[in-house]
């Protein structure tokens, strides 16, 4: 993933919203900052399939295989990176 990628205004804040309902009341809100790592946060790998899902319907998108990692589901910001660098469907 590139790092000088370009988020689109209000990319992290929907990011936020889907990852949001994917984790429940499993986590405390306040605590989940751009680069907050999400694994720490409680984030599985059940957990991060569905988010991927649940980020593809938001943003019309399907992830390329090179972006389905770990490292993509980390944070906010990384995952906020990854949509605004994948062509929508």
């Amino acid at each position: 993933m590139d790092d000088t990628t370009a988020t689109a205004p209000g990319t992290e804040d929907r990011v936020r919203q889907v990852l949001l309902s994917v984790l429940g009341d499993s986590v405390d809100v306040s605590l989940v900052g751009p680069d907050t790592d999400l694994w720490s946060m409680g984030l599985d790998s059940l957990r991060s399939v569905r988010l991927m899902v649940a980020l593809e319907d938001e943003f019309a998108i399907e992830f390329p295989d090179e972006l389905l990692t770990r490292e993509t589901f980390s944070s906010v910001r990384r995952m906020s990176d990854a949509v605004a660098g994948t062509a929508p469907r």
